[in-house]
C-alpha cells in the first residue's frame, strides 16, 4: 500500500501543474494495482524472496520458505499461524533451492516457473498446461489453491493450472482426492521425508479404482493402511466418521469422476488432513486458544488396522484373543502357524464349493468390507438381482449392497479371496459369503424338541439301511476280485494301494472286468484318440451310462508318476468348466482313468476344421472362452490346492453335448501351496506356441505362465487358425506376432475367423483380442489375472495398453517330442503336441 509521505508527495507534484484532477486518478490507479498484488500476479510478474502473495481474506499466503535447513523452497501456509510453521502445499519440494535469490514469475503463456539466482528452471507448471491463453492471471484464493486462469473466465470455471491438482501432504477443504476420468488427472498425496523435509516421503494416499474404488494408503508399493470402498455413508474401513457441524463430506463416483471431499461448514474454523512423515494420516483442528493443532480424529487406531493381518477368508477383532478369527464355514490353512500367532496364510473352506444348486450365501454382519481389487459393481442393480448374479458365477465369492444410504441399493461382487477384513462392534457392514448347503444347515438355528422327536426315529432307519447298503457293497466287491481278469488274480485296492501310497482318496476304484466289458474288450471301434498317455475309448455301463476311459500304454513316456498326478489333483477338484474324474483303475500292469464322456470332443476339431468351425458361431465361441477362464480361475484360486496347468491348449479343452468347455489332461499340472506364486524347475514340459518365455527358456513356471497359455487359446479361437504354425509373410511372425502388429495398427477385426465375422460382436471381439494380448505379454508380472480377466471380457471399462507380447519360438517339435498330452480327443497337429525337455536352465 502506499503510504501518507509518498501520498502527499504526489499530491505536491501534480499540483505544481495544476492538474489535481491527473494527481487523483494516479493515485487510485496506484492504490488499485497495489491491492491487486496482494492475492494476483499477472503475466511477467515476479515474486521474490521475502515477498509474499496473500489471499483476499488473508486466510492464506504464498511465498518462499525454508525449513531448518539451507534450502529454500515456494509453498503455501496458513497467513494468521505464525512463522509459517504450518505449510500446506510445496511446488519445488523435490527440487530445493540452495539460495534467496530465485524468482518465481508466471509467464504470458500461463505458466508459473521458478528459477534460481543462475536463470535456470528449477520447477513449472508447464506439464499440465495445454491451453491457449491470452492474458494469464495467477491467484491465490481463500481455499489455499493458487489457480491460474484466463482473464476472460472471471467465473475461474476453467483453470489453466491450479495448486489443488498437485497436493502435497496436505488433503484441504474443497481439495477433490480422487480422478478425474477424462483428463485422466490423478491426485493424490504424499507425506513428507521428515518434519524438515518436505521432500517425497515413503507414504501416499490413493483412490485405487482397480475395481470398486477404496482408499488406500501405500508404503512404497505395498499397502499400509485400507480404508476400504465408500458405501454412500463413510469409508467402510472407518466406522467412526459420521456427521457433524464442522465439516461435510461425500464421495462423487460417475463416468467423468471419481473422488472424496470435504467441505467447511463454517469459515471460521480451520481443519485439514496430513499424512505425517511416519505414515499415520491425522485430522487436525486449529485452537486458537492454545495457538496450536490438536488431533480430531485418525483412521488407523489399533493392530487390526494393518493391511491384511489375518490373510484370506478371516476377520480381524481388537476385542478377542488372539484378535484373528477364521469365518463360518472356513479353517485355518496353516494351524501350527496359526497356534503361534501367524495368520499370514489365512483361512480356507472347510468344503469346496462345486458350484452345485444347493449352494448359498450366509450373512455376515458388522465387517470391514474386503479388499475391492478385481471386484465388480453395478451402482443400478437392485440386491436381488446382485444375488441371483452372484450365484449364476460360480467365481463368485461374494457380494453386497454398493450403496447403504437410503434403502439401500447397487451391487458389489468379489471373486476369490477375501482379504483385509475386520469386525466392528457397531457401524460395520453386511457381507453376503458363498457357502456349500451342509455350512448354510449348520448356520441355521438349532432344532426344536418336537423337531428333534421327529428326526430320530427318521436318523434310525437310515442308519439301519446305511448298514445294509455297506455289507451289500462289501459281499460285491469280494466277488469281483474273486473273478479277476485275464488270468491276473491280484485285487485292484491293494494295487491300487501300491500304486498310490496311500488310500485316502476319495474316488471310486473300477474293476477291469467292468471296463473291458463297457469297451466290448478295447475295441478298435470304440477308440476316441489317442495321446502320450495312451488311447481314450468310450464306454458304455450296464445302466446306460457313457464314459472316457483312458488307457496308459505299455509304450507310455508319461508313466506312473504322470498317473498318480492326475489321480490326486483331479480328484479334488469339482467344478463344471473341468472334465470330471470318475474313478480309477489299476490291476496289474494295467492303469486306467476313467472321466464323463463329452461327445463332442476337443475343442481343436471344431477350430482347426474347415467344416466343423463354422458350427461354432462368435455367440458360442465367446461363452467358451468365458468358460475356459472361469475353470482356469478356480484352479488358480478357489480350488482346495492352488493349481498351475502347464498344458492349456485347445485339445486339453472338451466339449460336453452343450458346447460347454471343460479343461481336461492334468497328468502335468503342479499344485502350490499357502502363498507360494511361482516355481522353478529342470523338467520343462508342455506345448510349443502354448508356453510362456520364462517357462520354455528357464523353467520358472507360475499362475501367470498359465495366463499365457490362455491368452494364445483365446487368440486361437477368435482368430481359427493356429499359433506355431501360423506364420504371416506380412511380419514373418506367428499368429501372436501378426496380432500385435495389427493391433498397433488398429486392424484387430482382420484377424476373426471367417466363418464368424457374420455373427460377430464387434466390440466383443476387439475386446477379447485386446485381452489375448494382455495375457501374453513378455513379462510375467504385466500379465492379468484370471480374475482380471474374467472382469474385463465382462465390462466395458476401459483396458491399459497391452505391452510387447513374448514371441518364444523353441524348435521343431517333431525334434523334441518324448510324450504328448494325453487328452482323450488329442489332435495330431504338431501344436497339439506337448513335450518334457530334460534338464532345462
Amino acid at each position: 500500500m502506499v503510504n501518507d509521505t509518498s501520498f502527499m508527495k504526489i499530491i505536491n507534484m501534480v499540483c505544481t501543474k495544476t492538474n489535481l484532477l491527473f494527481a487523483l486518478h494516479i493515485v487510485l490507479c496506484t492504490s488499485i494495482s497495489c491491492t491487486r498484488a496482494s492475492s494476483i500476479i499477472s503475466a511477467n510478474q515476479t515474486v521474490k524472496y521475502g515477498e509474499t502473495i496473500v489471499s483476499p481474506q488473508q486466510k492464506f499466503e504464498l511465498g518462499f520458505f525454508t525449513r531448518n535447513s539451507t534450502n529454500f523452497y515456494v509453498g503455501i501456509w496458513y497467513h494468521k499461524i505464525s512463522n509459517r510453521s504450518t505449510i500446506v502445499w510445496v511446488a519445488n519440494r523435490n527440487r530445493p533451492l540452495t539460495d534467496n535469490s530465485s524468482e518465481l514469475t508466471l509467464t504470458v503463456h500461463g505458466i508459473l516457473v521458478l528459477r534460481d539466482s543462475m536463470g535456470n528452471e528449477v520447477w513449472s507448471s508447464a506439464n499440465s498446461s495445454t491451453k491457449s491463453v491470452q492474458n494469464p492471471i495467477g491467484q491465490l484464493l481463500d481455499t489455499g489453491n493458487f489457480v491460474i486462469y484466463d482473464e476472460v473466465d472471471i467465473k475461474q470455471e476453467n483453470p489453466i493450472w491450479q495448486s489443488f491438482d498437485y497436493m502435497t501432504d496436505n488433503f484441504l477443504p474443497g481439495m477433490k482426492h480422487g480422478w478425474n476420468l477424462v483428463t485422466r488427472m490423478e491426485r493424490h498425496f504424499t507425506s513428507w521425508k521428515s518434519d524438515d523435509d518436505p521432500a517425497s516421503g515413503e507414504f501416499t494416499s490413493w483412490l485405487d479404482k482397480r475395481g470398486f474404488p477404496q482408499m488406500i494408503i501405500t508404503n512404497g508399493k505395498g499397502i499400509k493402511f485400507r480404508a476400504g470402498p465408500w458405501n454412500g455413508l463413510r469409508f467402510t474401513g472407518i466406522p467412526g466418521m459420521r456427521t457433524n457441524r464442522i465439516f461435510s463430506f461425500g464421495f462423487v463416483l460417475n463416468q467423468k469422476e471419481i473422488y472424496f471431499q470435504y467441505n467447511l461448514i463454517s469459515d471460521s474454523v480451520y481443519t485439514r488432513v496430513v499424512l505425517q512423515p511416519s505414515g499415520t494420516m491425522e485430522r487436525l483442528l486449529w485452537i486458537d486458544s492454545k495457538q496450536e493443532w490438536d488431533l480430531y480424529s485418525a483412521p488407523e487406531k489399533d493392530h487390526c488396522d494393518e493391511y491384511n493381518v489375518c490373510g484370506p477368508f478371516a476377520s480381524c477383532n481388537i476385542n478377542n484373543s488372539p484378535v484373528c478369527d477364521c469365518l463360518k464355514g472356513f479353517e485355518a490353512t496353516s494351524p501350527e502357524q496359526w497356534r503361534v500367532a501367524d495368520w499370514s496364510q489365512g483361512c480356507r473352506r472347510k468344503i469346496p464349493m462345486d458350484c452345485g444348486p444347493g449352494e448359498g450365501f450366509k450373512e455376515y454382519f458388522n465387517l470391514k468390507l474386503p479388499d475391492t481389487q478385481g471386484s465388480w459393481y453395478d451402482q443400478s442393480m437392485t440386491i436381488k438381482e446382485c444375488e441371483r448374479m452372484c450365484k449364476s458365477n460360480c467365481s463368485c465369492t461374494a457380494y453386497t449392497k454398493s450403496n447403504i444410504s437410503g434403502t439401500g441399493s447397487g451391487c458389489l461382487m468379489w471373486f476369490g479371496e477375501l482379504i483385509d477384513m475386520r469386525t466392528f462392534d457397531e457401524n460395520g457392514d453386511s457381507l453376503f459369503i458363498r457357502l456349500p448347503p451342509s455350512e448354510l444347515e449348520n448356520s441355521k438355528s438349532s432344532s426344536t424338541g418336537r423337531q428333534v422327536r421327529v428326526i430320530l426315529p427318521i436318523a434310525s432307519v437310515v442308519l439301519v439301511l446305511l448298514v445294509s447298503l455297506c455289507l451289500f457293497y462289501r459281499f460285491k466287491r469280494k466277488r469281483q476280485k474273486q473273478e479277476g481278469t485275464n488270468g491276473n488274480e491280484s485285487g485292484d485296492d491293494n494295487d491300487y494301494e501300491n500304486a498310490n501310497g496311500n488310500n485316502d482318496l476319495e474316488l471310486p476304484i473300477w474293476s477291469l472286468s467292468t471296463l473291458v466289458k463297457a469297451t466290448n474288450n478295447f475295441s478298435m471301434k470304440n477308440k476316441l484318440g489317442e495321446g502320450g498317455f495312451g488311447p481314450v475309448y468310450k464306454g458304455v455301463l450296464e445302466d446306460g451310462q457313457e464314459i472316457a476311459v483312458k488307457r496308459l500304454a505299455k509304450t507310455s513316456t508319461q508313466g506312473l508318476p504322470e498317473f498318480k498326478n492326475e489321480v490326486i489333483l483331479i480328484s479334488k477338484l469339482q467344478h463344471r468348466n473341468l472334465v470330471k474324474l470318475l474313478g480309477c483303475c489299476i490291476k496289474g500292469a494295467e492303469k486306467m482313468l476313467i472321466y464323463e464322456y463329452l461327445p463332442n470332443k476337443g475343442l481343436d476339431t471344431f477350430i482347426f476344421d474347415k467344416t466343423q468351425s463354422k458350427v461354432l458361431d462368435w455367440s458360442a465361441r465367446y461363452r467358451i472362452i468365458n468358460g475356459i477362464a472361469r475353470g482356469l480361475l478356480y484352479l488358480h484360486q478357489d480350488s482346495r490346492l492352488r493349481i498351475i496347468h502347464r498344458d492349456l491348449k485347445l485339445s486339453n479343452i472338451l466339449l460336453d453335448s452343450d458346447m460347454n468347455p471343460k479343461i481336461s489332461d492334468f497328468g502335468m499340472a503342479r499344485s502350490f501351496g499357502g502363498n507360494q506364486m511361482e516355481a522353478n524347475t529342470n523338467r520343462i514340459v508342455g506345448t510349443y506356441g502354448y508356453m510362456a518365455p520364462e517357462y520354455a527358456g528357464d523353467g520358472i513356471f507360475s499362475v501367470k505362465s498359465d495366463v499365457y497359455s490362455f491368452g494364445v487359446l483365446l487368440m486361437e479361437i477368435v482368430c481359427g487358425e493356429k499359433n506355431r504354425v501360423s506364420v504371416h509373410n506380412e511380419h514373418n511372425r506367428s499368429l501372436i506376432g501378426h496380432a500385435w502388429e495389427l493391433h498397433k495398427e488398429g486392424r484387430s477385426l482382420e484377424l476373426v475367423a471367417k466363418c464368424v465375422r457374420e455373427s460377430i460382436n464387434v466390440s466383443q471381439v476387439v475386446r477379447s483380442i485386446h485381452v489375448g494380448l494382455l495375457c501374453v505379454q513378455c513379462r510375467p508380472e504385466d500379465r492379468p489375472t484370471m480374475t482380471s480377466v474374467i472382469l474385463m471380457l465382462g465390462s466395458e471399462s476401459p483396458l491399459p495398453p497391452p505391452q510387447k507380447p513374448g514371441f518364444f519360438i523353441g524348435k521343431s517339435p517333431d525334434n523334441n517330442t518324448t510324450h504328448t498330452s494325453s487328452s482323450y480327443a488329442t489332435s495330431s497337429t504338431n501344436n497339439a503336441h506337448s513335450f518334457t525337455m530334460l534338464n532345462g536352465r
